[in-house]
């Protein structure tokens, strides 16, 4: 499966498009990554913790969007959006969304 956040890919166009996709994962904050993202947050620097969540959370949304395009029979996803966003009180939940467009392609002769 090809992803890309643009709207063509080289030596092939598209056949049909399928339509929008979408991955997404909420995750929640746990105790430890919020004690240690708190010490982090009063010497400085970055949050390890925190960074691997994020880039854990992003993956997963990605993987689950060109699972549900495959699933329609894509071959690629155009346009690929990530989104970020906080919920519940606190802002203690990370949601992180995929979304892109569905394609079928013919490669270029």
């Amino acid at each position: 499966m090809i992803i890309t956040n643009t709207n063509n890919i080289d030596n092939a166009v598209v056949s049909e498009y399928i339509g929008p996709v979408f991955g997404e994962v909420i995750e929640g904050v746990n105790f430890l990554k919020d004690f240690a993202a708190g010490l982090r947050n009063f010497v400085g620097g970055r949050s390890g913790m925190y960074e691997n969540s994020v880039i854990q959370a992003r993956t997963e949304a990605i993987n689950e969007m060109a699972m549900r395009a495959q699933q329609l029979g894509a071959d690629a996803i155009l346009g690929l959006k990530v989104d970020y966003e906080t919920l519940g009180e606190g802002g203690n939940m990370l949601m992180v969304t995929a979304s892109g467009t569905a394609v079928k392609l013919q490669r270029k002769q």
